[in-house]
């Protein structure tokens, strides 16, 4: 399922054309969306007043949303536009990226409106049904909207049928585009994913579905094309001729929060190994897409997936842990066990960690070591390729015991930026080589600001380009791979592991047997 290229392109650019004036090939003018609306159901939730609502609030700072944007909300309140507004400028006001400013938020304010109502109420829809197009003839949108499903998956399918049953998802009822945005999780295991990626195809068709992955929107990941791509350097030794491996580690160092009921059921193998860390190691092992453009990029990202394989023996090369109570940042916190809302005996892991492959000729041989977890030393995502030593020291042993595998390591987060380790003759009168680093740091490099993930995210749905949004495909190759995990750890208690340290002792003994070691961030 992908457009041709000529297509696609004339779907990309097509918001840029309708300006006579503009040249749509003119990359330094910002692109911004036509009239629209942005229906937000769940906006009431942690995701929508941390993540959303600021993010539309940094947007419009950053003029690049329309005149005739509305921003909806829909939700079980007894509120009318008024309290909606309240709860916007609050949520604005304290997360938003972008200094506050009155004038913002006045065009802003004039464009929001609340509908409430359950999942399951018929009139309730109806009205969002009105609502939306009332806004044709009050706001100029034309028909555009798009709805963020900020809800839990089991919610999915009501909503979804009410949305079909109205005529809100249908394009040519509205008269202009409808789209849809899914969170995470896709499902629970690949027959639930493939259920939901049918009903949501049904209900929008799969050109206007936008299944959203926030770490696909954060500016060193899409980096690693122009690092990969725009460079000589580091193309020609990306490959299994000189990468000993490479480790892809997202770790917290929070807790669950208050997402007890939701991570008991899920996981962290669920939760982060289906989607944020096999969409970084897609990313990691794609080959060169021919062209810059969402169908291009996916179809290499589902080479890759489709091309991972398991070790035949995953005892010893699957971990799953759970934290236990320790220490962090100088305070006592409690085990998994003893947060509030889980379960007594709950086998849920906190911590998860693989070895994989990916059977290209690129990556022949080349293990891939992916690891999650929460309650670890600190917070940071990073990706980091481990090269092969030079095949031949004219030193002796002495000189180069401090040297170890040359790296690079691409960090997601936070300081976001690109290390480069390699050895270097510590200045003296004798031949003594150590590790050394280059740092690259967004933050000194750029004098913009990174935007937020959420900001690029929500524009690209607006815009229309779904370049940084996995297919369904590409999910259903995922689950692909954790499913067989989950079966082999069902029944297992996980490792345990004190909170403040970097995992169960098992996660080190897998890379120790291939004589690697973790990298320590």
């Amino acid at each position: 399922m992908t457009l041709g290229s000529g297509e696609e392109y004339r779907a990309a650019t097509s918001v840029a054309s309708t300006n006579p004036l503009r040249d749509p090939l003119d990359r330094r003018l910002p692109r911004v969306p036509e009239p629209c609306a942005l229906v937000v159901f769940g906006i009431t939730g942690d995701l929508a007043r941390k993540k959303l609502i600021p993010a539309i609030y940094d947007l419009a700072h950053r003029g690049l949303l329309p005149a005739n944007f509305v921003l909806i909300g829909f939700a079980r309140r007894d509120w009318g536009d008024g309290d909606f507004a309240q709860l916007v400028h609050d949520a604005a006001k304290t997360h938003a990226r972008t200094p506050w400013d009155d004038g913002v938020w006045a065009r802003l304010a004039d464009n929001i409106k609340f509908v409430p109502g359950d999942f399951s109420d018929d009139d309730a829809f109806d009205q969002l049904a009105e609502t939306l197009d009332g806004l044709s003839s009050s706001h100029g949108i034309q028909g555009n909207a798009a709805f963020y499903l900020s809800i839990p998956p089991s919610y999915f399918e009501t909503v979804l049928d009410q949305l079909e049953r109205t005529g809100m998802a249908n394009n040519e009822v509205a008269g202009g585009w409808r789209r849809v945005v899914v969170e995470k999780p896709f499902g629970h295991d690949l027959p639930s994913g493939k259920r939901l990626n049918t009903m949501v195809d049904k209900v929008f068709g799969w050109r206007d579905v936008y299944r959203i992955d926030h770490y696909l929107g954060k500016e060193t990941v899409q980096n690693l094309f122009a690092f990969r791509f725009a460079n000589t350097m580091f193309e020609p030794i990306w490959n299994s001729h000189y990468v000993d491996s490479v480790q892809i580690t997202m770790a917290e160092d929070v807790g669950i929060g208050g997402r007890a009921g939701f991570y008991d059921e899920t996981g962290a193998a669920r939760d982060v190994l289906q989607n944020h860390l096999l969409q970084l190691l897609a990313l990691t092992a794609m080959e060169e897409p021919v062209r810059f453009i969402p169908s291009a990029i996916r179809t290499e990202k589902l080479k890759v997936l489709r091309a991972i394989s398991l070790p035949t023996e995953l005892e010893g090369n699957a971990v799953r842990g759970q934290y236990q109570q320790g220490w962090l940042a100088g305070e006592r916190v409690p085990g998994y066990l003893h947060e509030e809302g889980i379960p007594k005996g709950s086998t849920t892991e906190t911590y998860a960690a693989v070895k994989l492959h990916v059977e290209t000729r690129r990556w022949a041989g080349v293990p891939f070591y992916l690891r999650t977890g929460k309650r670890l030393p600190r917070r940071v995502t990073e990706i980091a390729l481990n090269f092969k030593r030079a095949p031949h020291l004219p030193f002796s042993p002495d000189d180069t015991e401090e040297l170890g595998h040359n790296q690079l390591v691409i960090r997601v987060q936070p300081d976001e930026g690109v290390t480069l380790r390699f050895g270097s003759k510590v200045p003296g009168t004798v031949m003594e080589v150590r590790d050394v680093a280059m740092d690259f740091l967004y933050g000194e490099t750029f004098t913009e600001s990174s935007p937020e993930a959420y900001e690029r995210l929500l524009l690209d749905v607006l815009l229309g380009d779904a370049t940084l949004f996995p297919l369904n495909e590409e999910v259903e190759a995922s689950w692909a791979v954790i499913d067989p995990l989950e079966e082999f750890w069902a029944g297992q208690k996980p490792a345990p592991y004190r909170a403040g340290e970097w995992g169960p002792k098992a996660a080190d003994e897998m890379l120790a047997r291939d004589g690697r070691a973790w990298r320590r961030p």
